[in-house]
């Protein structure tokens, strides 16, 4: 296949914003009973019944939260649904809507936007959610894409950060550091490419991280998972800013203490060998990496029996009585106080 060297590119202006509205949505088909009303008025209307409605925000800023010199836009769309729905999980609840809005400068032709659309469809269809509404406008800075994220669930079924006992065993899902080590890869790949363009990168060994990174799955199995086991988490958290930060924010939320053994901490193969590749220290980048989008709650003791055969989950720690500090634990036995060290928005720049 020849591959076109001059792609269309429709500017922004040929449609206005009203038209680029009806362009992007005109593919958008509702699906559940509680959306009353979608796209096409002041506001949409849901009805969720008796159920509590659960909501969340996340905003990716070009330059901050992605590069667009190796983020396909189709991944950003779905990524940055990802990013909310994965909050709604940690709450134990059915995802069931989104609103999405964009901010965009004029050197993204409307075909670029399609594209971001198509990343954004595939998401909702995969993970049955309606687009319900949004908003466009200009940006001089580049991209920012604002998702928010509706779900509802009963209200004896909602977990939150609050809920975690002395005692209490602290469980991942999936593995860590993952997200982080494909981020690296990828940021290599681009130096070496501002030096060389001519330069293919072999990406072949690092495609489960970089799949990490820029395709990452929020993880609604799990929910529907623990209702099978029959398991209610005391509390619940997504990790989105590292393993440490959401460590410590169960406890600060629940006003307890924590053991966490490294030698627990869930690793794949490719994270551990890239690491030794990068000079990395794995539990370092499995603490502070971030962005792995796994869910980190505690359960009581007496849940342990119906998950410990289950490949989904691992215990990586207990809780304690407050008063007993929050501290990794090594592989050494070595008790050390652990920090939060991950993603900060607010404090980094990059």
């Amino acid at each position: 296949m020849i591959e076109d060297k001059n792609p269309q590119r429709t500017p922004l202006s040929e449609l206005g914003e009203f038209g680029l509205i009806e362009h992007l949505t005109k593919e958008v088909s509702l699906k559940h009973k509680s959306t009353i009303k979608g796209i096409g008025d002041d506001a949409a209307v849901l009805s969720f019944d008796s159920k509590k409605t659960v909501v969340s925000t996340d905003m990716l800023i070009e330059g901050v939260h992605f590069d667009l010199s190796y983020v396909p836009l189709k991944h950003l769309g779905y990524k940055a649904v990802m990013v909310n729905l994965s909050d709604i999980y940690a709450m134990n609840a059915t995802a069931s809507h989104i609103t999405v809005s964009i901010a965009v400068s004029n050197r993204f032709p409307v075909e670029a936007l399609e594209e971001l659309y198509e990343g954004i469809y595939t998401a909702a269809k995969i993970y049955d959610i309606d687009v319900i509404g949004g908003d466009t406008t200009s940006s001089t800075t580049g991209l920012i894409i604002s998702v928010t994220a509706i779900g509802h669930a009963d209200e004896d079924e909602i977990v939150y950060r609050s809920g975690a006992k002395e005692n209490d065993l602290l469980v991942v899902t999936g593995d860590l550091g993952g997200a982080y080590l494909g981020l690296q890869v990828l940021e290599r790949e681009k130096e070496v490419y501002k030096v060389n363009p001519s330069v293919q990168p072999d990406l072949d060994k690092y495609t489960y991280l970089i799949e990490r990174q820029l395709k990452p799955e929020a993880r609604k199995d799990i929910m529907l998972l623990l209702q099978k086991l029959e398991v209610k988490p005391t509390s619940m958290i997504d990790i989105s800013d590292g393993l440490s930060s959401e460590v410590l924010h169960l406890c600060k939320s629940s006003s307890v203490g924590v053991n966490l053994y490294e030698e627990k901490i869930p690793l794949d193969p490719t994270v551990i060998s890239t690491c030794e590749e990068f000079s990395l220290n794995s539990t370092t980048v499995a603490l502070s990496g971030g962005e792995d989008y796994e869910l980190l709650f505690t359960i009581a003791q007496e849940d342990y029996p119906k998950i410990k055969a289950n490949p989904n989950f691992t215990v990586i720690g207990h809780m304690l009585d407050q008063k007993s500090g929050n501290a990794l634990v090594t592989r050494a036995n070595e008790r050390i106080e652990l920090k939060a060290q991950g993603w900060n928005p607010i404090q980094n720049d990059n």
